[in-house]
């Protein structure tokens, strides 16, 4: 997705937001509900998919570009309502902080299920015959036939943009892995150089999550890393190195809403329809490849899936 359709997909989102709704919901506030957008397609796709149900429900809505991480902040406060992905793979740490407070509720699971890892295209196992097991990258000849001339002889990993949190360099640390680590400035930005290397059939390791439509679309693996423990994390004697924390792979599992702990008392019946909303990994891969391959709108996408679902969701505001 580039930056302009970013761009574009965000000022879209404020029209929507304006846009003229239903009759608000009897006895609730007619304050603005504040969702977090963010800087890749499937958040801004289930983030407009949620405003838009509310709105058909009767609410304000407003959409705010807020980081990742540092929208938890806002969560406490209330200045910030309603952050519709904090995946378990990459958030879960910040969000339990939050929710500690008692000034953040986890409004539950989105129905999706999150990988991020360490991924490579099929055709590297030939280099690095080892793959898909985390110990063949620690060879040297695996480790170049991953570089690039800015790196070599180390290998290259691609990682996320820097504000999606991940411990890549830390987890190269602790395993001594002969690479280093590049951050992608965008979401863009890492899918664009993995459809570049894989036309070219050129080298590439990099960070690829599900649900996307990146794993569908190409034949690849990802790596195998020692399996996440929360004392991986927290306990620097855990795992193969005793000195250091971080010694394993990324944590898998679901995507999960999250929001001020106001909404249920401001807002009821949309605390109610937050907590309902539910898609599959399935469904968002399609509408992300929709957006990111087809160049359709997050708009239209996010239209083609309320006209599609009606019955659907009309069961999360209570119709």
């Amino acid at each position: 997705m580039t930056f302009p359709r970013i761009a574009a997909a965000l000022a879209g989102a404020a029209l929507l937001a304006t846009a003229s709704a239903p009759a608000l919901a009897e006895a609730e506030s007619k304050d603005p509900i504040k969702l977090t957008l963010h800087d890749w397609t499937g958040q801004l796709i289930t983030t407009q998919i949620m405003g838009e149900v509310l709105k058909q429900a009767g609410y304000n809505v407003d959409y705010v570009q807020a980081d990742y991480l540092a929208q938890f902040a806002g969560l406490k406060t209330g200045d910030l309502h309603l952050a519709m992905e904090i995946w378990e793979t990459t958030g879960r740490e910040a969000l339990d902080e939050a929710v500690g407070t008692g000034n953040v509720e986890n409004l539950g699971e989105t129905g999706m299920l999150a990988i991020e890892e360490w991924w490579y295209p099929e055709y590297m196992k030939e280099k690095c015959p080892g793959l898909p097991n985390w110990e063949a990258l620690k060879d040297e000849a695996c480790a170049e036939a991953f570089s690039t001339p800015e790196t070599a002889p180390k290998g290259r990993y691609l990682g996320g943009p820097v504000t999606w949190g991940g411990f890549d360099d830390e987890r190269v640390e602790a395993l001594d892995l002969p690479f280093e680590v590049i951050h992608a400035g965008t979401d863009a930005a890492l899918f664009a150089e993995l459809e570049s290397a894989y036309q070219r059939q050129a080298p590439v390791l990099l960070w690829v999550y599900a649900p996307h439509w990146a794993p569908i679309k190409y034949k690849g693996e990802w790596v195998d890393f020692p399996k996440y423990e929360a004392a991986c994390y927290e306990d620097p004697s855990w795992g193969s190195n005793k000195d250091m924390a971080y010694d394993c792979g990324k944590p898998r599992g679901p995507i999960w809403k999250a929001g001020w702990v106001g909404i249920k008392d401001k807002w009821p019946g949309a605390h109610a329809a937050i907590k309902a909303f539910n898609v599959t990994n399935e469904e968002m891969g399609q509408m992300v490849a929709d957006v990111d391959l087809d160049g359709k709108s997050v708009e239209d996408v996010v239209a083609n899936w309320m006209a599609s679902n009606e019955d659907r969701w009309k069961t999360w505001i209570g119709n």
